[in-house]
């Protein structure tokens, strides 16, 4: 996952990508960070950027979707990080539209912020302005993905995430299914993140649970669009078994949809699970629904790697890049969703 591929998909559906991840938080989502690099980068040597000389004492955070609880969680986190190393956290106001987003990270490179964290809406867009922040010395770390323009990343186990929570699924159908039975994945096909964990969750879940017959494989994101594809699919097979989302905004779309139809919350015969670990989705695991699972991230991971990867670029370090971790929760982790649940107040 060092090389960025692009797919011609409408604006609209690459600028809310992830808005509503968990997470991470992502997700989030989200999420987390064990912090191994990535086996390999593709920063060059030419265009890595280093910052300017001296301590780093200022970092960029461009997170667009500031309409988003996680924004506000990811700032305070990793404004208290950077704070203990004497750096201060400034943070951009792109209310989820590239064309801002474009707007506010050129103002950056020209006012040379040392080292600036984003999160692309439009990876193709922003390779541009990677790329002169690093002409200009300044540190550019991509989050959520890879540009060929870039100090360093940071990315979330896509595919990781993806693979657990098909297994997860699969193990599911077939205790309590017989292996049988039908599922519907919410997917998305728009960015590296969104393709990695597609794969990994359905790769998973059809080798797993062969005899379960996959009705829909529909683009959805956010949970509006969840909840309206849900319908859709519901429409043709009302006895649908599964719904499993890339993101668990999307994935709480379609748990909305079940309950709508008329399913009880703890239907015996009925699976939905996400990625991220997005705080409605992580509380209706825990009260028991057949919500249950979800491929989470911790924000606390995310806001120290926001802090410690622009530090590693300034400090030389040679794999600066990092996978934030993701782990599987269920009805069973009580102690870990409390924990992810404490880290989104």
């Amino acid at each position: 996952m060092t090389s960025r591929r692009s797919v011609a998909v409408p604006a609209s559906s690459r600028r809310r990508f992830l808005a509503y991840s968990g997470a991470a938080v992502a997700a989030t989502a989200l999420t987390a960070a064990g912090c191994s690099a990535p086996a390999s980068t593709s920063a060059s040597a030419k265009s890595s950027g280093t910052g300017s000389a001296g301590p780093l004492t200022r970092i960029g955070l461009d997170y667009p979707f500031t309409q988003l609880p996680l924004y506000t969680t990811l700032v305070k986190l990793s404004t208290a990080a950077a704070k203990k190393h004497g750096i201060s956290m400034l943070t951009t106001n792109d209310a989820a539209n590239a064309d801002t987003q474009a707007t506010n990270l050129t103002t950056w490179v020209a006012r040379k912020v040392p080292a600036i964290v984003s999160f692309p809406m439009v990876f193709e867009a922003t390779e541009a302005i990677a790329k002169s922040a690093l002409d200009a010395g300044l540190i550019w770390v991509t989050y959520g993905g890879t540009l060929e323009h870039q100090s360093a990343d940071i990315q979330f186990s896509f595919r990781e995430g993806g693979t657990l929570l098909g297994e997860a699924a699969a193990k599911w159908a077939g205790e309590k299914l017989g292996g049988k039975g039908k599922v519907a994945f919410l997917t998305d096909s728009t960015i590296e993140l969104g393709r990695e964990r597609t794969k990994g969750m359905i790769d998973a879940f059809t080798k797993l649970a062969p005899g379960v017959d996959v009705v829909a494989r529909e683009q959805a994101i956010d949970p509006d669009t969840g909840l309206a594809k849900t319908n859709a699919i519901l429409a043709k097979h009302p006895d649908l078994n599964l719904v499993l989302g890339v993101t668990d905004a999307a994935a709480y779309g379609g748990y909305k949809a079940l309950q709508q139809a008329g399913r009880s919350a703890d239907d015996a015969k009925t699976f939905v699970g996400g990625q991220d670990g997005s705080a409605p989705s992580l509380i209706a695991i825990k009260q028991g629904t057949f919500y249950r699972a979800s491929a989470a991230l911790a924000p606390e991971d995310i806001a120290h790697a926001i802090v410690e990867v622009p530090r590693a670029v300034a400090a030389g370090k040679a794999k600066p890049s990092v996978q934030v971790p993701i782990a599987l929760v269920g009805p069973d982790d009580t102690a870990k969703i409390d924990a992810l649940l404490a880290q989104n107040a």
